[in-house]
């Protein structure tokens, strides 16, 4: 075996058996200077002089320092080589624990000048010439030893050590750097307990007067003791966290671990006995033994949550793209509340409250994939809507919502194979049903956990106040809740339908600017990667790490937007009370069938967000059957179904009020009416009274009464034959002469 110096090996199953270090290898002499690193018998056979010591003291002062190392052993290289044959020497390789540096603070410290002297004084010890010139079996290391004392001026007991040091350590200037953190045994703690140490510090003013008269005064406040200790670590682990401020903390772990001694009064009650001084422990100790005992990140700990500190304080442990193969394979969706109030598309003299916004982030790319604007939840149906703004056709969703859709992500998204989600949204029955059906997995982060969740919920960057919860129909009580606000809500101008075109807008910006170069790694840059979400989003479907679903647009529409019944009338088809129509109704004459064979059910799905649209089941035909609201309809386009609900309801609040007022418009054209009538009934009372004359027939008071407003009676009786029918006789005609006759002369006297 070819041993070569400052090598350690190990020896087995040998009267040898043992850890070595090799000195100097010395193949003139077929020789290997070794020192044995596991044995200090060349301490324990010296025999020691001076003072004879206890070999076990009561109250050690400190650790007895590591024995010294150093009897050279000459081997012969050939019985090595012998046990190297029978497999007896093992090659090891010893490491220095916790290695100290000297910093460049230091460089003028006690600390740097002893290491500077002791690398002087070992250089001949670290010259592989020095060793095999000056290294003898007759004087050992003496001669060397002699020349290091000489240029150092250090003591040979202390050269001695320092050879201990290079053999323990290994031939290097690094094993003679002092180890000042180790001494003073750092951490172990001294109490004071009885019989054993003394309270340490400095006397109490009381002590030194009467030290001054010669009289030793125990002090009136004794030393932490062993049971005080595990007394006020027993009682601050009882006080649960977040722990109080230190004060009340400490009056709390002495009040539940000092105090034991209790009285009874006259009212048998129990009353706590106040302890004597120094009968427990000050402020001052406890404190230092809460910050001895317990480590400062666990005091960081205890000052506030466990979930507090998980989101805002503990170590970052990892990145929100761990183990996700590539874009469009996790998506993380969240709700809040928009920092923003918006006005009513019906009246914009109304404010409709601050909206709900649905953000979906794909997690590896960090690209807004999908988002959704509503009045209401949260809740796993309006989550529904923005999942389906997610993997729905671009130009769909902005036909719906009217306008001009950019394609900032390349391929389109489609739907993600694990959503995260909430915890009550994961839990609820809708989301296990739409999971079963379209997304593979579905998992959910902690209560209160969103910063495993983070990403999305920083790309929300909206405030989270209080939220007034919105209701149907209540503009007045929204404006009395407003009012109440420090801040202006009438300064709102948007609409949902407009913010919604604004935080397109916004997004579709982040997507194509956002600053992602620490995403970026050697293969990226090299491929020319745009450091933005929609750069990386094309660059993983690019290199083929994307996940695409094919999921058609029928059972997006069915499994993810709600769904209702509507009425074909002879109208339309009716959902609502809003009419909607299409082509093919028009071609198979819907309403004609209704208005012949009367009305039937089909069943819908509409998206929340608009009125404009809705999808039936094509009858005979495959996939759906989208129709559209009529111009002839009560609600205009850019409605959204919340909107509609809110005038209804608002309108319908005063329904007593206009029904109150429409009986009122009754009554009072009833009593016209009636006095009407009776006064009419009055007057021919008095006519049919006050007549003795012949009456005239009917046909004949017609006549007479038409031909009052004629300019000509003559004539209006003359141009009025259909009166006289063919089945009159000779007399009706007979008397018509008559009258004419009549009535000529007088006509021609006047």
């Amino acid at each position: 075996m070819d041993l070569i110096h400052n090598q350690t090996f190990k020896i087995i199953n040998n009267e040898l058996e043992g850890i070595y270090r090799v000195i100097l290898h010395k193949p003139d002499i077929e020789k290997i200077v070794v020192v044995r690193l596991d044995s200090d018998s060349e301490n324990t056979d010296r025999s020691k002089g001076g003072r004879k010591q206890i070999e076990i003291t009561k109250n050690p002062r400190k650790k007895p320092p590591v024995p010294n190392i150093g009897t050279l052993i000459w081997l012969d290289s050939t019985y090595l080589d012998d046990l190297d044959l029978q497999h007896k020497i093992q090659l090891i390789d010893i490491e220095k624990q916790n290695p100290t540096y000297i910093k460049h603070s230091d460089s003028n410290s006690f600390k740097s000048e002893l290491y500077k002297k002791r690398k002087q004084a070992m250089e001949v010890f670290l010259s592989i010439d020095q060793l095999s010139e000056n290294l003898s079996p007759q004087r050992g290391i003496a001669t060397l030893v002699e020349l290091a004392k000489e240029s150092s001026g250090l003591s040979k007991p202390n050269i001695y050590k320092l050879f201990s040091l290079l053999c323990r350590f290994g031939f290097s200037k690094r094993s003679l750097r002092p180890d000042f953190d180790k001494c003073g045994a750092p951490g172990i703690p001294r109490p004071c307990d009885e019989g054993g140490r003394k309270k340490a510090g400095a006397k109490t003013t009381k002590q030194k007067i009467a030290q001054q008269q010669g009289v030793t005064l125990e002090p009136e406040q004794p030393g932490m003791s062993s049971e005080w200790t595990t007394l006020i670590l027993a009682a601050d682990k009882s006080i649960p966290t977040p722990k109080p401020k230190m004060p009340d903390r400490v009056t709390q772990i002495t009040k539940s671990a000092f105090i034991t001694r209790y009285r009874m009064d006259n009212d048998g009650k129990l009353v706590q006995v106040d302890p004597g001084l120094g009968s427990y422990p000050n402020k001052r100790q406890i404190g230092r033994i809460l910050k001895r005992e317990i480590s400062r990140l666990q005091q960081l700990i205890n000052k506030t949550t466990n979930g507090h500190y998980a989101r805002n304080m503990r170590g970052m442990t990892g990145k929100s793209w761990k183990g996700i193969s590539g874009p469009g394979h996790t998506w993380a969706i969240d709700s809040t509340i928009g920092d923003i109030y918006l006005r009513s598309s019906i009246n914009r003299a109304w404010i409709i409250g601050r909206p709900i916004v649905y953000i979906i982030v794909d997690e590896w790319s960090t690209a807004v994939v999908g988002f959704y604007v509503c009045l209401r939840g949260p809740s796993w149906d309006m989550a529904k809507h923005a999942i389906f703004n997610a993997g729905a056709d671009p130009a769909l969703i902005g036909s719906l919502w009217g306008y001009e859709p950019v394609l900032s992500l390349d391929p389109a998204p489609t739907l993600c194979a694990d959503l995260l989600c909430d915890r009550g949204e994961y839990l609820s029955i809708a989301a296990k049903q739409t999971g079963m059906r379209l997304l593979p997995c579905e998992s959910y982060t902690p209560p209160y956990r969103p910063d495993f969740k983070g990403l999305v919920e920083v790309l929300h960057r909206i405030e989270k106040d209080k939220q007034y919860h919105w209701v149907p129909g209540a503009i007045d009580a929204r404006r009395e809740e407003y009012d109440l606000r420090r801040f202006n809500p009438h300064e709102a101008a948007l609409t949902v339908r407009e913010y919604v075109h604004y935080l397109y807008s916004v997004f579709t910006e982040y997507n194509l600017t956002a600053d992602r170069k620490h995403r970026l790694d050697a293969h990226m840059k090299a491929d020319g990667v745009m450091p933005s979400p929609a750069g990386l989003w094309n660059w993983g479907h690019r290199v083929g790490i994307g996940l695409r679903r094919a999921v058609s647009p029928t059972d997006l529409i069915t499994e993810l937007l709600p769904s209702s019944n509507a009425t074909v009338t002879r109208s339309g088809v009716m959902l609502a009370g809003k009419q909607y129509e299409s082509d093919m109704t028009h071609e198979q004459e819907w309403t004609a069938y209704s208005r012949n064979f009367g009305s039937w059910k089909i069943p819908t799905n509409y998206y929340h967000g608009s009125v404009s649209t809705i999808w039936t089941p094509n009858a005979g035909q495959s996939g759906l059957l989208e129709l559209t609201i009529s111009d002839q309809s009560t609600a205009s386009p850019e409605l959204t179904w919340d909107e509609v609900l809110d005038a209804n309801t608002y309108y319908s609040i005063s329904n007593a009020e206009r029904e109150h007022a429409s009986t009122l418009n009754k009554v009072a054209a009833k009593q016209y009416r009636d006095e009407l009538i009776n006064t009419a009934k009055q007057l021919t009372q008095n006519a049919i009274e006050y007549d003795t004359g012949s009456k005239p027939s009917l046909l004949e008071a017609r006549e007479i009464e038409r031909s009052i407003d004629s300019p000509d009676p003559v004539t209006a009786v003359n141009n009025k034959p259909s009166l006289i029918t063919t089945e009159d006789d000779e007399a009706e005609e007979n008397y018509l002469l008559a009258m004419r006759n009549l009535l000529e002369p007088n006509d021609e006297e006047s």
